[in-house]
This record gives structure tokens, C-alpha cells and sequence, in this order.
């Protein structure tokens, strides 16, 4: 897998290049700017996932991000903020971004989320959706009783979709074979009366499952 991590923030784009380098799996490229990102993107062979900050020289709002994704052979883009506002995110997900990341995600999460949209998932936080006002808002009252009608199996797959991690992932860490955890997480979509894994997640998160 190969990400570009695009942050003026030095520090930032070090722990976080540093981080992500552990893994077997990734090779990673910086850049500072939205002209250096541009230029790494034309330059190397597709990246797998860019992260691009919000708020770095070159963004102006989104007019960085729009000129990203313009470009020929555009790679999936993720946006990465600590303070982009829920209405600009929107508006970057209406523009066609992979998904948005919270500069304050954990770093295990952060990861899973990075796989997960590299796989050609979207992907949201859900204090996001919370925040913008998605309707699926429901009081810790309910966690009890919607807990009750999950398998302890289940639970821990719910479990594992709050933390961003794929079918593959969940089959591995729980020792299930894949079409096992896909038929558990369909099952979940049902009971939670949901229609993809980010609702879920963001469901069982409202109502204390997770």
C-alpha cells in the first residue's frame, strides 16, 4: 500500500510517517504543501491514499483539494483535520473524498481507517455525523436493550466495525473464517436497521454498544 501523507506540520507528518512505516505493508511519501502533493502525485505511480490536510498552504478551503481530485489519474483522498468544520467536511464528501480523519483518532483506529478506505471503503467518524446531524441519535436508555438481542460473537464484531477494521482484519483477530464475519456483520446492518458499516458503528456508538 502506498500513502501520501500531505501536512505542513512537520511533527505531524513525522509521527505519523513514522507510525504508519512499521507496517510491513506501507510505504509512505510526504509532502508540505498542496503544490508538493501534486507534484509527488503526478511523479510516482498511484498512491493507494493521500492524506491531505485541511488547513496546510495551497488548501484555501477546498480549492486544493478540488485541484487533486481534478487531476488526471487522481488517487482516493482523504481529508485530515483537527479543526475543519462539519459543514466544509460535507461538502469535501459531496466533492468525492474516500473519507475524513480526526487528527485526535487513536492511532490503532487511525490505521484501521487508513485500510479500510484503502480497500475502497468510505470512511467518517462518527462524532462527525453526530455533529452534522445524521438522525440516528438515540439516548443510552436504548444500550441495554439493543445489547440484549446481539450474541456475545456479534457484539465483538460491532465492536471491531467501531474501531474502523475490515472483514479481513475482524476474521483474523476473532480466529472466524471471512464469509462467517460477513454473514455476522449483515446480520448486525439488520438489527441495528442500518445499511453500511459506518451507520453502524456510528449507532452502536450513540447507544453505548461500543
Amino acid at each position: 500500500m502506498k500513502v501520501l501523507i500531505a501536512d505542513d506540520h512537520q511533527l505531524l507528518r513525522d509521527t505519523l510517517s513514522s507510525f504508519l512505516a512499521q507496517q510491513p505493508d506501507i510505504e509512505i511519501e510526504t509532502a508540505a504543501d498542496v503544490a508538493q502533493a501534486k507534484a509527488a502525485i503526478s511523479a510516482a505511480p498511484r498512491f493507494d491514499l493521500v492524506l491531505l490536510d485541511y488547513d496546510m498552504p495551497g488548501m484555501a478551503a477546498l480549492e486544493g483539494l478540488q485541484a487533486i481530485l481534478a487531476g488526471p489519474n487522481a488517487p482516493p483522498v482523504a481529508l485530515i483535520s483537527g479543526i475543519a468544520p462539519p459543514d466544509m467536511v460535507e461538502r469535501a464528501f459531496q466533492m468525492g473524498i474516500q473519507g475524513f480523519l480526526h487528527k485526535a483518532m487513536p492511532a490503532t483506529s487511525l490505521l484501521h481507517a487508513i485500510r479500510f478506505m484503502a480497500l475502497g471503503e468510505r470512511f467518517i467518524p462518527v462524532e462527525f455525523l453526530a455533529e452534522a446531524g445524521s438522525g440516528f441519535g438515540h439516548g443510552r436508555a436504548e444500550a441495554d436493550s439493543e445489547g440484549a438481542k446481539l450474541t456475545p460473537r456479534e457484539m465483538e464484531v460491532l465492536r471491531a466495525l467501531c474501531d474502523g477494521m475490515t472483514n479481513k482484519q475482524i476474521a483474523r483477530d476473532l480466529e472466524l473464517k471471512e464469509p462467517t464475519v460477513k454473514l455476522h456483520v449483515k446480520t448486525l446492518y439488520r438489527r441495528l436497521g442500518v445499511s453500511n458499516r459506518t451507520q453502524a458503528a456510528m449507532v452502536a456508538r450513540t447507544r453505548g454498544l461500543c
